[in-house]
């Protein structure tokens, strides 16, 4: 059974339908990663598989467990899949550990000592170990970002979805934050990313979601849509992206 079984998914947002029939499945310890023109319904996806978006019909299931926006133990299951949005969304009035532990603090019930190694473990992991004193203010955007993932890292979630998490950040920022990525697909973190990040999808994704117009258009290994895309919309996303 996949981690991930996502079956004729449809939303809407008033009149528009958003998502068309979308089905997809992730493997445990698959990096998936949806491409696509802004508008293919992308991000709306990612948003259903957290249950932060309820879906019209058709069914997603994580680890055996239908998602819904009622379901049972909400919280937790948020806690076993993570979620990483373009907008750091740290608390500006926290330090950067207490970014990071304020969700354990609250959820697992952990000491401050614990937790405070909690941080340093899960800042270590994407770099950062000598910033757990800081204020948001104090880092640079990649820097935020990486504090952002290590926050969902905390939660020590099965899945973690990452929505356009370099698109608001200066390019010369975007290397750090792919390198944590990179380091957390060699893990086995089963990852999945939406990105206009190319480079990024060709060499560590193992399945590339191509979306147009609310459907999944093409997916398969990264060697294969790149080289040989067969459809004409897919060949024009990739020369346009070049």
């Amino acid at each position: 059974m996949a981690l991930v079984e996502i079956r004729d998914v449809r939303k809407s947002f008033g009149q528009v339908e958003v998502l068309k029939g979308v089905s997809l499945d992730v493997a445990e310890g698959e990096i998936v990663t949806i491409i696509g023109r802004s508008g293919s319904g992308k991000s709306t996806l990612l948003r259903c598989i957290n249950a932060l978006e309820t879906v019209n019909s058709g069914t997603i299931t994580v680890e055996g467990r239908r998602v819904s926006a009622g379901m049972a133990n909400l919280r937790q299951f948020r806690q076993r899949v993570g979620i990483v949005f373009q907008a750091f969304n740290l608390f500006p009035h926290l330090s950067v550990e207490k970014n990071i532990t304020l969700a354990p603090l609250l959820t697992k019930k952990i000491g401050k000592s614990q937790a405070r190694a909690l941080a340093q473990d899960v800042l270590g992991r994407v770099g950062l170990s000598d910033k757990i004193d800081a204020w948001p203010e104090q880092l640079s955007g990649g820097q935020q970002q990486r504090v952002a993932i290590a926050r969902c890292l905390a939660m020590a979630p099965h899945l973690m979805l990452f929505d356009e998490v370099t698109s608001a950040l200066d390019p010369e920022l975007v290397g750090e934050v792919l390198k944590v990525m990179e380091d957390m697909a060699r893990q086995g973190m089963t990852m999945v990313l939406v990105t206009h990040e190319m480079g990024f999808a060709r060499n560590v994704a193992n399945k590339i979601v191509f979306m147009h117009q609310g459907k999944v258009w093409e997916e398969g290994p990264p060697e294969k849509l790149f080289a040989a895309p067969q459809t004409p919309e897919l060949r024009s996303f990739i020369n346009s992206v070049k």
